[in-house]
């Protein structure tokens, strides 16, 4: 098995991941960076319009651009937007199962799956539950992730105000979308899991980095991991993730997300594919989790949970203005251990992810040191290049303070 294809919104890091084990890696990619295209034998770039939803591309759109390959691949791999797409049975999917990913990706099944099993998990309500709601809530959209529309409200005011606000957003997303959440405040955390039919393994514990205010001021955007997460609550999520993992019947890459509350971890959701902190993950344990991955779909699970090696950071830096990338931005960009690059001649427009830059370290205060400091190198080469005019972008979008 040697030429795999992956199709998500962004498929770096497992198309990368996939070439450093070994494989042909190809990809169709919503934004194609830099580094994916430097790792992939061929990719293509798939026009989703304004948005961050799938849910209205055509099966047979995607089926289109496979067979514009000309290969007959040994794997396809559904990434983060894709991941609930029902693939023709003749493709080799690498994914899990089309009827679990429905109910594992909408988050209001999951709600009532996870208190069958009766694990800890935040109360959901519909929209119809509104009367019953005590304040703050967390509201969020039921089938997306990446946080950038979550929001604590207060009360029934900001709640009904938000609501209709959502009909002016760039997304393509409704208030019916949407759902809501008991407000838990704690510590952003995932678990990376590796499984098969018969076993589910930890891999790393992961701090989150949501909100982060030196890399979006989007309150509950994601911004990266750090591994490892140290915590007495280690062995718990642990437990919990391994179950979870192999009761829903997943198999290969999968994550689950936590809060570690006062009262200790509850589930916030499970993201049944590759999830964002492979990078970490990878740098800190040493691990190739593509590889691992594959072999999970043969039934093999020789990974054993590693010894942490280092600290490693992601760091994912949003775009604070309307920025056109130009030779020289990405040069600058580029002189940094970064990825997710944007290619030249790319828009990359406000509250957007820019670049990730990446760090390692023997802590948690090294990395978080040097990750800061290359994020603000990068900002305020930007913000300078904007603001002599030598972008087209509106020197007035810029956001200054570093």
């Amino acid at each position: 098995m040697k030429d795999i294809l992956v199709i998500g919104f962004s498929t770096r890091n497992i198309v990368c991941s996939g070439k450093r084990a070994g494989y042909n890696m190809f990809a169709i990619d919503v934004f194609c960076d830099h580094d994916m295209l430097a790792c992939a034998e061929a990719a293509m770039k798939l026009d989703v319009g304004e948005g961050f939803f799938t849910r209205d591309i055509e099966l047979s759109r995607i089926c289109s651009m496979i067979d514009d390959f000309g290969i007959d691949f040994d794997g396809i791999i559904p990434a983060s937007g894709f991941e609930t797409m029902r693939f023709p049975e003749h493709l080799p999917v690498l994914g899990n199962d089309h009827v679990i990913m429905k109910e594992v990706s909408d988050k209001s099944r999951f709600a009532e799956m996870i208190t069958a099993m009766d694990l800890p998990h935040p109360q959901t309500y519909s929209l119809s539950e509104t009367g019953d709601l005590k304040y703050p809530v967390m509201v969020k959209p039921s089938c997306a992730g990446g946080g950038i529309l979550n929001r604590v409200l207060h009360d029934r005011n900001e709640l009904d105000s938000y609501l209709g606000s959502l009909d002016k957003l760039p997304v393509q997303i409704k208030k019916e979308d949407m759902i809501i959440q008991d407000y838990l405040s704690g510590i952003p955390a995932s678990v990376s899991v590796i499984s098969t039919r018969d076993e589910a393994r930890t891999v790393a514990i992961n701090e989150q980095l949501i909100g982060i205010p030196w890399l979006t001021e989007l309150p509950f955007a994601y911004c990266g991991n750090i591994t490892p997460l140290i915590t007495p609550c280690a062995d718990q999520m642990k437990d919990i993730s391994e179950r979870l993992i192999h009761e829903l019947g997943l198999i290969g890459s999968n994550g689950v997300d936590f809060l570690i509350t006062k009262n200790g971890p509850v589930v916030i959701e499970v993201n049944a594919r590759f999830q964002g902190s492979l990078d970490t993950v990878e740098m800190s344990t040493g691990c190739n989790i593509f590889e691992a991955h594959m072999q999970a779909f043969d039934g093999i699970l020789e990974l054993k949970e590693p010894l942490n090696r280092q600290y490693a950071s992601r760091a994912i830096i949003y775009g604070n203005c309307d920025t056109v990338i130009t030779n020289d931005i990405q040069g600058r960009i580029l002189e940094k251990n970064v990825v997710d690059v944007p290619n030249t001649g790319d828009v990359i427009h406000m509250n957007e992810p820019l670049t990730s830059v990446l760090s390692t370290g023997r802590s948690r205060d090294t990395v978080i040191r040097e990750a800061r400091s290359n994020v603000m190198f990068i900002r305020e080469y930007i913000n300078r290049y904007i603001l002599s005019g030598k972008s087209p972008a509106t020197k007035d979008s810029c956001v200054h303070d570093t």
